[in-house]
């Protein structure tokens, strides 16, 4: 499913803005998955050696791969490819709260062009 770049970008401000203890709580894989699509999407192929080694963003310490790891199994995905797949997990994780909240993102989403 090919998305505009305003629907990423709506994407990427709804899942930055997520209250650390509000209902929506992407696990630390979806915060990974969230992470990869987001840095292929935006600056393409790892361009440094090791990527990410401090570069955790709301992800605290994670036991898993590390994020340049995480960020290196999605080279060659193209930025549309990876635009489409950021989205495509938030609405997942979104329709698994099914809450208000969860919806009224969805529908924010969805109506974006």
């Amino acid at each position: 499913m090919p998305v505009s770049e305003a629907k990423f970008n709506k994407a990427v401000e709804i899942v930055q803005g997520l209250p650390k203890n509000g209902p929506i709580q992407p696990s630390q894989d979806d915060q990974l998955y969230f992470y990869k699509h987001y840095k292929q999407a935006t600056v393409g192929n790892v361009n440094t050696t090791r990527p990410g080694m401090l570069d955790f963003g709301v992800m605290g310490h994670y036991p898993g791969p590390s994020p340049g790891d995480a960020w290196k199994s999605v080279e060659g995905l193209s930025k549309e490819e990876a635009q489409a797949k950021y989205v495509e997990k938030l609405l997942e994780v979104l329709n698994a709260v099914g809450d208000e909240e969860a919806k009224k993102h969805i529908a924010a989403i969805e109506a974006t062009e």
